[in-house]
């Protein structure tokens, strides 16, 4: 277990010294603890001040560091799951050097990043993909000659997703120099649940099974005449001798062959199984065994809230500074619902903790369903419930939603079957970059028919959506919130509406329109305007979808109107509005603000919106600027 307050935090003897996977083998077996021990207090120290995933990348580096040393990377290539447990992957592959940089502004990435380094061989931030993506490495390699290894790490949380399946029903077939390594930590980001999980905690193969298979086909084989005949026999009758002599694998049944489990945390024993996989010419299915949190005290106890942290004291790991936050008010929320009426169900992907869920979970287990990381499935799932009168709310963060949409337009919509969807998470996110920030999700939502989307600006309007979209709207419905609590609020504003609100001088020449959080923005802009001398006016959408007539209406008697919108502008409301606004009497001037063509980078939450001119000073500077242009 680390020591935190020891005097060696920091000078990292060995850690410092590696520059490349060449510089870990070259590594003595004896000092192989102490690497591991500075690896956990560089993560540590790291991940207290910039934030990240702590708990899955301190399960793995005994892992990584085995890898690395049976494997040369480069030539060999790796692709992590999810690729938040990569960040040992990165210290061992020339980036200690920039590791406090992790996360931050032009930093290092918290996930793999071919732009980053050539060890990164696939870009990865979702779950379940690293099967299918090593798979077709392995075949490009194979196209060209290449005889070197492909390994994908994944974990057992992202088993719960289809794709990984679908990955090895096609890969089975593979010859050789292709390995799965599955990272069994019982645990994804909330505790797994489901079928695959408790598989895993009874799957066990006799250790003797591979060496005498190998052993008894390398002596038939050179038999003359009686050798290959008796040697094809008893490949013919495997499966039969293999169901006799112990219970088969799902894996075999995928065509891998299972080699484990595996201590995770035992280097020794890991590259032994590694050098063992290599042998093999056939895909491989290695079987790993770790604890997630590793080595940190406060990440083994309560490894959920490690998986994804912010700032936090070392000593005792206590968060540096917590707030109330959409999230916990929506499952607040979600348990007044569901005390007073039996038909209220909730639904998560693995993720009950990160959307609130944690408590309506413990009140309400009959009517709680965690379906593991499986999206698609949570809002067919959830379909089903709705086609037989229950009311099933689907909580699920923005980005992870992408993954279900065309079971939103086919099931859900199509059909006009009510699902509820609490989507978590919505606008910037922050230091997560490109892969996590909830940018895409109005624009997806947008073009489905027979969807109503509210996206409120503080708790009760939240609140109010919530009711709203439960009990009102009859087909898919979704209230979208962002990371994070309230902002600001002026003295002067009351309770959010569920349509919209008016804000400001209706007489004035000028109308900032927006949503959700962008809204304290626009009041901290229209109060600098007020001090230029500059009056504006501003609309606020809480229904964003369908965007109500009468908002077009008010919209159309001014002359300036701004649009500011926390997401893609192509299929944004934006885009939406200005049609509508089109078809009205509307001859003024209007400007959209959103999130042209392309990903946002990782960098805080408030980097990103004054870089996207989004945050109050950039809202000032572009009304401004077209107010003079206009002159």
């Amino acid at each position: 277990m680390l020591g935190m307050d020891n005097g060696k935090m920091g000078e990292y003897r060995l850690l410092s010294k590696i520059k490349s996977p060449h510089d870990v083998k070259c590594i003595d077996e004896k000092d192989i603890p102490e690497l591991c021990t500075e690896i956990r207090e560089k993560l540590v120290e790291t991940v207290s001040v910039n934030g990240g995933h702590l708990s899955p990348n301190l399960g793995v580096v005994e892992l990584t560091v085995a890898l690395n040393r049976i494997f040369s990377f480069p030539k060999d290539s790796i692709v992590w799951d999810v690729g938040h447990q990569a960040y040992t992957h990165k210290l061992l592959t020339g980036r200690f050097s920039d590791f406090d940089t992790l996360r931050l502004r032009d930093g290092i990435s918290g996930f793999p990043k071919r732009s980053e380094s050539k060890y990164d061989d696939f870009n990865t931030g979702h779950s379940s993909t690293s099967i299918s993506a090593a798979f077709g490495i392995a075949n490009a390699k194979q196209l060209t000659g290449d005889q070197s290894y492909t390994i994908a790490v994944i974990g057992d949380g992202s088993f719960t997703g289809g794709l990984a399946y679908e990955a090895m029903n096609n890969a089975g077939r593979f010859k050789k120099n292709f390995i799965v390594i599955l990272n069994d930590n019982k645990m994804s980001i909330s505790p797994n649940v489901g079928a695959f999980p408790r598989y895993l905690t009874t799957v066990r193969i006799q250790p003797w099974y591979i060496r005498v298979k190998r052993v008894t086909e390398k002596v038939l084989s050179r038999i003359p005449l009686f050798g290959k005949p008796v040697k094809s026999f008893l490949q013919r009758g495997k499966s039969r001798i293999k169901n006799i002599v112990y219970k088969n694998t799902l894996f075999d049944c995928f065509g891998f062959t299972y080699l484990g489990p595996i201590d995770g945390h035992n280097v020794e024993e890991l590259e032994n199984a590694l050098k063992a996989a290599k042998k093999i010419n056939s895909p491989v299915m290695l079987h790993v065994v770790t604890k997630k949190g590793k080595g940190y005290q406060p990440a083994e106890e309560k490894p959920g809230e490690f998986h994804g942290i912010g700032q936090f004291d070392i000593d005792s790991g206590e968060p540096i500074s917590s707030h109330k936050g959409f999230s916990a008010e929506f499952g607040k929320a979600m348990c007044e619902l569901a005390e007073n009426d039996k038909k209220i169900c909730a639904i998560t992907a693995a993720m009950s903790q990160g959307t609130g869920l944690s408590e309506f979970a413990k009140k309400y287990r009959d009517r709680f369903y965690d379906v593991g990381i499986a999206e698609e499935h949570a809002v067919t799932f959830g379909c089903g419930l709705a086609a037989k009168g229950m009311r099933p709310v689907f909580a699920v963060y923005s980005t992870f939603l992408q993954r279900a949409y065309d079971q939103l337009i086919h099931d859900a919509a199509l059909g006009k079957l009510h699902l509820v969807l609490g989507v978590d998470r919505a606008g910037i996110v922050g230091s997560d970059g490109e892969t996590h920030q909830g940018v895409f999700d109005v624009s997806i939502l947008n073009t489905i028919p027979n969807t109503t989307i509210f996206s409120p600006t503080y708790f009760d309007g939240m609140r109010k959506s919530l009711a709203t979209a439960v009990y009102v709207c009859d087909s898919l419905a979704v209230v979208r919130y962002p990371r994070g609590g309230e902002l600001y609020k002026p003295e002067d504003f009351y309770d959010e509406s569920i349509v919209f609100d008016i804000y400001g001088n209706e007489l004035c020449k000028n109308l900032i329109i927006t949503y959700g959080r962008l809204f304290s923005y626009a009041c901290r802009a229209k109060e600098k305007l007020a001090e230029m001398g500059i009056d504006v006016c501003i609309l606020k959408l809480c229904r964003i979808k369908p965007v109500d007539e009468k908002a077009v209406e008010f919209a159309s008697s001014f002359k300036n109107v701004w649009f500011f919108e926390e997401g893609i502008k192509n299929g944004g409301i934006a885009r939406n509005f200005s049609d509508l606004l089109c078809c009205t009497e509307f001859n003024g001037d209007y400007h959209i603000m959103a999130i042209d063509d392309k990903f946002v980078k990782q960098m805080s939450v408030s980097e990103a919106l004054h870089e996207l001119k989004l945050d109050n000073d950039g809202m000032v500077k572009t009304i401004c600027k077209d107010l003079k242009d206009n002159i």
